[in-house]
């Protein structure tokens, strides 16, 4: 039994005959996401920009483990490419019920060396995509209203952002403005939606180690400099964030709405001024 699954066991979280999209699940956090919702019974729509091998790889370990996926391409911040594979999912599973909104990417640069491209680039993914992700979900949602004993909800939309929605990051403007964005384009829409039992929240990871960040994680010298600034003295792991979106795809966290959930290790808690600053 892999981590995950370990992980659906312990919190007895159960998402039989519920479908799930997850963008951005060829690796890393969207990976780790894909899965656990997976091994909680949920079919599952990897979506994949460029990657597609380990997209595929994905879907054959979820369905040799004897659940349901498919593997579906596209770029979240082209309006036809997000509403063909919302069709690709109805097409193979017949509804949906779970959005989470994971594709993200960085272009970084000094802000004034930042070209308008490495804005617009990153602002397209990051911001737009999650709106027209989020947007046809809702649309999705409200054709389907709630099915009683599958769900109390009409449907759940979990926006991936960062803590750099609260925290400012200098040379990465373009992401944490994308990321400030993500923030009350969650909150708003849950504000929005909330009276059809569509709920909507957020994820906020901090340092967590995927393949994205290896170079700094496994350098023990800038490993070190990193957990100084997380209190809890550990790098997150991908499962963390796996177990968080696993709740909030849930009954379980059903009168949680428009709240994001910062798992962080503590990073957004200032430890710089522990002594006193």
């Amino acid at each position: 039994m892999n981590l995950n699954a370990k992980a659906v066991e312990a919190m007895d979280i159960k998402l039989n005959g519920q479908v799930a999209l997850v963008t951005g699940a060829s690796s890393g956090i969207g990976a780790g996401v894909a899965e656990a919702l997976a091994a909680a019974g949920a079919a599952v729509v990897v979506n994949y920009h460029s990657q597609a091998e380990p997209a595929q790889a994905l879907v054959h370990r979820i369905t040799d483990a004897g659940g349901r996926a498919i593997a579906a391409g596209a770029d979240v911040g082209d309006e036809g490419e997000v509403e063909r594979v919302f069709a690709q999912a109805l097409d193979a599973f017949g509804r949906l019920d779970i959005l989470v909104a994971n594709s993200g990417l960085q272009r970084d640069a000094a802000f004034a060396d930042m070209t308008l491209q490495q804005w617009n680039e990153v602002l397209q993914t990051n911001l737009t995509g999650q709106f027209l992700c989020a947007r046809a979900a809702v649309r999705q949602f409200r054709r389907q209203g709630v099915c009683e004993g599958l769900s109390r909800a009409a449907g759940k939309i979990i926006h991936m952002s960062s803590v750099h929605e609260v925290i400012p990051w200098a040379g990465h403007v373009n992401y944490a403005a994308s990321k400030g964005g993500v923030n009350l384009l969650m909150r708003s829409l849950a504000q929005e939606v909330a009276a059809e039992r569509i709920r909507v929240n957020a994820i906020a990871p901090g340092a967590i180690a995927t393949a994205i960040n290896s170079e700094v994680v496994d350098d023990p010298q800038r490993r070190e400099e990193l957990l100084k600034l997380i209190p809890y003295g550990r790098v997150g792991e991908v499962e963390d964030v796996a177990r968080a979106a696993l709740w909030l795809a849930s009954d379980a966290s059903d009168y949680v709405v428009g709240t994001t959930l910062f798992i962080d290790g503590g990073m957004c808690l200032y430890p710089a001024f522990r002594d006193n600053g």
